[in-house]
């Protein structure tokens, strides 16, 4: 089991750590070209589309869930069915996208209120890098599909492809023909379109063998697609927790001024380290629990979970340690800034309690998406932001940082003990009796 969770979570756990190279990247080229602004534009637009694409990232969680089970009672039908559906999902999204384009650019750009040179290059990078948009939706497809039948190996490959393309052709387009952002933009766009092109060439290697199996009407038709909807709704509406929760977390930082703005902002940075690790055993918990409960197996599901919980308590503690002895150092070589550093320091004792806080909330997440229990997840995040709500307002008003550090700890600890709550009833033997009947496969195990 060990092995099993190993296998899934390491190419995971690569993969995740490849996705901020893509904005690093960008930004080391244009920090070349001798304006401020064009690292403004590239900070911005990142920004834009992490959050565009951020609301879309149901396609890879509710395709991972659906897979995962479908592979857990061998149904070949199935689990084309569900990759039929999320890339049509993901090509019909990209198209409102595309033909939303410019009210989207205008709305965003209202809200973000940037300068008006930055606004002007920003805009130039929004128009090329939208064209990405059906590569990118269709490509968290293929992620989580891959992920659903226990292969993370090959989004691992495709984010390492992705980077180097996408390294190669924004240095040619900017160095090379002397654009410049857009050169940037269309170096991602490239990279984007060869990722999906990757994504198909992978599948048909590995997976051809399943192209007879597909029936594009039946994977089509609004009876098939009543399930996929169902379970993506709530991952949606979950995620939009999730984007108002970091939103306001950064714009509260923002109103106390640069120096706490600058502080929050350094402080995260070792969150996102331990969440590229959690998130990667996360993955492994949808593919396993997904797999088990769809051969309704509950001692391997049993086995499984809590061999993830031990991966991640001792990963929690690890991280604890780690940070307790360097943490301050590496906050240090990420900036030279001594005020900011210092006023780092006040804060300091609140990020060494993030990992044993959140392991929870990350592995319940993972398990109750290949369950596709997501409602119980959906309920959860509800309770929790209402409790960081609550907790910053009651408490603090709008300007003391270690109340709005205390709502923020008590929002990932009440994600994990309202998802043990709720999630407990997947390991009872008749919650799973009922999955096996209404979905006519299998017997108990």
């Amino acid at each position: 089991m060990n092995r099993r969770i190993l296998s899934l979570a390491v190419p995971a756990i690569v993969s995740n750590i490849t996705v901020p190279l893509l904005g690093l990247i960008d930004v080391t080229i244009v920090g070349h070209l001798g304006a401020t602004a064009y690292i403004g534009a590239i900070a911005v637009g990142g920004l834009l589309f992490n959050i565009l694409y951020w609301n879309f990232g149901f396609l890879r969680m509710g395709t991972s869930g659906l897979t995962s089970q479908a592979y857990g009672r061998k149904d070949a039908e199935a689990e084309v069915r569900v990759l039929v559906q999320a890339l049509g999902v993901g090509l019909l999204a990209a198209v409102a996208v595309l033909c939303l384009q410019y009210p989207v650019e205008r709305l965003a750009f209202y809200l973000l209120d940037a300068g008006a040179e930055v606004e002007r290059f920003a805009v130039d990078y929004f128009r090329v890098c939208i064209w990405g948009a059906p590569a990118v939706l269709m490509m968290y497809g293929f992620k989580g599909w891959f992920i659903g039948m226990q292969n993370s190996r090959f989004p691992m490959y495709i984010a390492i492809g992705v980077n180097l393309i996408n390294i190669v052709c924004s240095l040619f387009f900017v160095f090379g023909l002397g654009m410049k952002v857009e050169g940037v933009a269309l170096g991602t766009v490239v990279a984007e379109w060869s990722g999906l092109a990757m994504a198909i060439v992978l599948w048909w290697r590995r997976y051809g063998y399943l192209w007879s199996r597909i029936d594009f009407r039946e994977s089509l038709h609004l009876a098939a697609m009543r399930r996929f909807f169902s379970v993506n709704r709530d991952i949606f509406l979950r995620t939009l927790c999730l984007i108002a929760v970091t939103a306001f977390f950064t714009s509260s930082g923002a109103r106390q001024g640069d120096v706490i703005l600058a502080v929050n902002t350094l402080l995260m940075q070792l969150f996102t380290l331990f969440s590229y690790i959690m998130d990667g055993f996360a993955y492994a918990a949808e593919a396993l629990a997904g797999r088990y409960i769809g051969a309704c197996n509950l001692k391997q599901l049993r086995h499984a979970v809590r061999n993830l919980f031990g991966w991640g308590g001792a990963l929690a503690l690890l991280f604890t340690l780690l940070y307790g002895i360097g943490g301050r150092h590496f906050l240090g070589i990420l900036t030279d800034d001594r005020e900011v550093v210092l006023g780092a320091g006040q804060y300091f004792y609140w990020v060494l309690a993030v990992p044993l806080a959140g392991f929870g909330a990350f592995l319940w997440d993972g398990i109750l998406i290949g369950a596709t229990a997501t409602r119980q997840m959906l309920w959860a995040i509800l309770v929790a932001s209402g409790a960081f709500f609550g907790i910053y307002y009651v408490c603090s008003g709008s300007t003391n940082n270690h109340i709005l550090w205390l709502a923020f700890l008590v929002y990932l600890f009440l994600r994990g003990v309202m998802m043990t709550f709720w999630g407990k009833r997947i390991f009872r033997e008749e919650y799973l009796v009922v999955m096996c009947r209404k979905n006519g496969y299998g017997k108990m195990m």
